[in-house]
């Protein structure tokens, strides 16, 4: 190689190891542990395996063809770790529900039951056609569906008539990005005159380091995972906060809304017709509960009905029936709210 080929290699390799490092900083030195930081974090290493199988076959063509196979693959997670990060952020979604780990799952198997049916080096005509077509269209889905979900954000952004959060600029930095990287992968894919297949992993390298220097540049990075900011210590006028109580009470008894496993703020704010940030506001300052202790008061409370009628159902059971997502959630929410585990509780219950 020649010295700019020998810098360019440098400069794209050198992106794809710092991306991977970048992972494993959001997965575990973040000070706060939010969701929206794991899948930062799973993003940037699947995006990474991809960048850097494109620099080495491009700038090494003889490598073994599995490399290929294992940089597509990682190609496969990239949208749906994009999405759930954005989706995290605007719901305020803090456990992951089962959907998500469900979803997650199937792409994976997915990929994987594939890739050992008709491995890379055996079928490349496959891969190079029809698989690699279905993994970008898989891409470019996700991404459509991160910027519906992002959209408010990028409309204010791209607007410049408010004034912007570092949250929504770093969001917005991210998702445009990945956009870009998507874009000059399809182009070069598509044989695209302007488009070389290196162009992807230097413009993944330049947002890279962009978004490294954002990072040493500010104090704290907690923020940026905020994508609502800071809720409000002002409480809501009085006379609001009734109504919104009424709305709130008539949505989680009438439609059993508690009953959702996967019940998000977001969901809850526009089933009474508010904004999730002036719904956390609400439930923080005037009712002095986050979101979770406030569904789970539904949720127990109904729980307590059910155990006091009858003794047919196991407890596991119930915790489902009302909407938890695991045995050791339900016990421990139960005992959070109730002060005794579900089994001294029935017990009573039966005694009484």
């Amino acid at each position: 190689m020649d010295t700019s080929k020998e810098l360019l290699f440098f400069f794209s390799a050198l992106g794809a190891f710092n991306g991977i490092i970048l992972g494993v900083y959001f997965f575990f030195f973040t000070k706060k542990k939010h969701l929206t930081n794991y899948f930062l974090g799973a993003l940037l290493f699947a995006l990474s395996i991809r960048i850097a199988k494109s620099v080495f076959v491009y700038f090494h063509p003889e490598l073994p063809k599995m490399y290929l196979q294992f940089g597509l693959t990682a190609c496969f997670f990239i949208g749906p770790c994009l999405y759930y990060f954005v989706k995290s952020a605007v719901d305020e979604v803090q456990i992951m529900p089962r959907s998500w780990k469900f979803m997650l799952a199937f792409w994976g198997t997915l990929i994987v039951v594939v890739g050992a049916l008709y491995p890379y080096e055996i079928y490349p005509k496959l891969w190079g056609g029809i698989f690699i077509r279905i993994i970008y269209l898989q891409w470019f889905v996700y991404i459509v569906f991160a910027g519906y979900k992002l959209r408010t954000v990028l409309q204010k952004v791209l607007g410049r008539k408010e004034k912007t959060t570092p949250a929504e600029i770093w969001f917005s930095m991210l998702y445009f990005g990945n956009f870009l990287l998507f874009l000059f992968y399809f182009l070069a894919i598509m044989g695209a005159s302007a488009a070389t297949y290196i162009s992807g992993a230097v413009v993944f390298s330049f947002i890279l380091y962009l978004g490294i220097s954002i990072l040493l540049y500010r104090k704290k990075t907690d923020d940026l995972f905020l994508l609502n900011g800071k809720i409000s210590n002002k409480k809501i006028d009085s006379a609001e906060a009734v109504i919104w109580s009424e709305k709130l009470e008539n949505a989680m008894y009438e439609k059993s809304l508690y009953k959702n496993p996967n019940l998000t703020l977001q969901d809850l704010s526009q089933e009474i017709n508010i904004s999730s940030h002036q719904l956390s506001q609400f439930l923080n300052n005037n009712l002095g509960k986050n979101f979770t202790s406030f569904v789970n008061e539904f949720r127990i409370n109904e729980a307590c009905k059910i155990i006091a009628s009858t003794d047919k159902l196991t407890l596991e059971s119930i915790g489902y029936d009302v909407g938890f997502n695991s045995k050791s959630t339900f016990f421990a929410a139960f005992k959070k709210h109730t002060g005794t585990t579900p089994l001294n509780y029935q017990i009573q219950a039966l005694q009484s």
